[in-house]
């Protein structure tokens, strides 16, 4: 009798160094536009200047690799308040952030709800939805979220 499926071992397994990974798959979204309103102000500010920032992602499993999510935002300059803003990207990460929110929430989760530890969180993300954090910065996630005892 057949299983459900055939077991297919990790060929990312035993690998010590983070070059030496599958390359990422690039996703491109664009927060660009040419103008916003100004949070101080409310007053319409033209685009000063364009910046790209990289995030990674849960991976693609079907490739087998990690995600990675190009973000083109803009900078806008208010012409009344004299003050710079970005475009709000914060529906994919937090200001300064690394990884998206469905990365830190999932890790999150895995530590507090699973009640995995830090290292095995670690390489459950890997192995399971190929996104590469080191255990240390799970730790911090956990600790700013105040709910690990």
């Amino acid at each position: 009798m057949d299983g459900p499926g055939e077991y297919v071992p990790d060929v990312t397994e035993g690998i010590t160094c983070v070059e030496d990974l599958p390359k990422p798959k690039i996703l491109r979204r664009s927060r660009n536009y040419k103008k916003r309103p100004c949070p101080h102000c409310s007053y319409s500010a033209y685009r000063d200047k364009v910046f790209t920032r990289k995030l990674h992602d849960l991976g693609d499993l079907a490739a087998n690799r990690p995600t990675d999510i190009l973000v083109t935002y803009s900078q806008h300059c208010c012409s009344r308040c004299k003050k710079y803003f970005n475009a709000d990207i914060t529906d994919l990460a937090d200001p300064g952030a690394h990884y998206t929110r469905r990365v830190v929430h999932l890790a999150v989760r895995l530590v507090v709800e699973d009640g995995l530890p830090y290292r095995p969180a670690s390489w459950h993300l890997w192995r399971d939805h190929r996104v590469f954090v080191p255990w240390a910065t799970i730790q911090n996630w956990v600790e700013a979220t105040g709910k690990k005892s």
